[in-house]
């Protein structure tokens, strides 16, 4: 009986373990992006020539924040909503997915 609660002990140590894999790789991750578009942006600003940025900023839960500079903001903006909206369909094409695998 003690080897099979050894086994499940050991089983959810190593999702726990995973889960926490994951996680420090996501926020590496997102850390990562996120240094680069700061790099990015003052580059851009620092280069002095016409400068376009468009960004699309969406926690989930409330509205998007969609923002915009340069002569060329609109088609910027644009483009980041569409990028947003093709960033939840891929989100909900995905968890379907999941929910079926799971299933």
């Amino acid at each position: 009986m003690t080897r099979i609660y050894g086994k499940i002990a050991n089983c959810a140590n190593d999702e726990t373990s995973i889960f926490r894999k994951f996680l420090i790789l996501f926020i590496i991750g997102f850390f990562i992006i996120f240094v680069g578009i700061i790099i990015l942006m003052v580059a851009a600003v620092l280069s002095g020539d016409s400068v376009n940025f468009g960004a699309l900023i969406w926690i989930i839960p409330f509205f998007p924040i969609v923002v915009g500079a340069g002569p060329e903001a609109s088609w910027m903006v644009l483009f980041a909503i569409i990028l947003g909206v093709l960033g939840i369909i891929m989100f909900l094409i995905l968890r379907r997915e999941m929910k079926k695998a799971n299933v």
